[in-house]
């Protein structure tokens, strides 16, 4: 069982990174592996609503770390999505990434997901809910907590020191590992992920 973790912060080894690490330790522990992918400080396109990943190759037109990702993702059984808070919301380069991320990934549906967000004072929950909503739409599985997936402080340090936020980390991998376990134990079993009905879309002007 292996976990793709993104860090959506523009500082590699910064406070989301502290949080991922927290939560990574407990996945080892549990046996299962993990890789955390930066997304880099450059700036991320958003997407262009091009189509070209209807084409059938699970790829992403304009390339980059977007394409990186989805290589990854084809071989992790669960994702863990985390972000510095700017604006009471996600990053940008994360927000612009999971638009293509999750549009032209195949197989999300059935795979356990999380977010984890990092704050120095206020806008964690608003951040945290902008994340699930990729995963509920998608269909994935969201592995919980004991309280919302957020840390806070100004520097690694100062995360260092949210012993609360560092407690939710670990319980968050332990759920993680539990869950990703469960569903391995289930397919053992013969029960496998529902299978999906056609899409319908329903426009509300007509």
């Amino acid at each position: 069982m292996h976990v793709l973790m993104i860090n959506g912060s523009p500082h590699e080894h910064g406070c989301t990174y502290t949080a991922l690490m927290e939560m990574a330790g407990e996945l080892t522990q549990a046996g299962v592996t993990w890789e955390i992918l930066w997304l880099g400080a450059a700036p991320i396109s958003g997407c262009i609503a091009c189509g070209a990943c209807y084409t059938g190759d699970d790829r992403c037109a304009l390339g980059g770390i977007v394409n990186a990702a989805l290589e990854k993702a084809e071989k992790a059984d669960g994702f863990v999505f985390g972000s510095p808070v700017h604006y009471a919301s996600a990053s940008g380069a994360i927000c612009s990434f999971l638009d293509r991320f999750m549009y032209a990934g195949p197989g999300f549906a059935g795979k356990p997901g999380c977010a984890v967000v990092s704050c120095r004072r206020g806008g964690a929950s608003a951040a945290f809910d902008r994340l699930n909503k990729y995963m509920t739409i998608c269909g994935m599985p969201v592995v919980s907590s004991q309280y919302w997936n957020s840390v806070h402080g100004n520097t690694p340090d100062e995360v260092r020191q949210d012993k609360e936020g560092l407690q939710v980390m670990r319980v968050l991998g332990r759920n993680m590992a539990w869950l990703l376990k469960c569903i391995d134990a289930g397919k053992l079993a013969g029960i496998e992920f529902p299978p999906p009905e056609p899409r319908i879309a329903t426009n509300f002007i007509r």
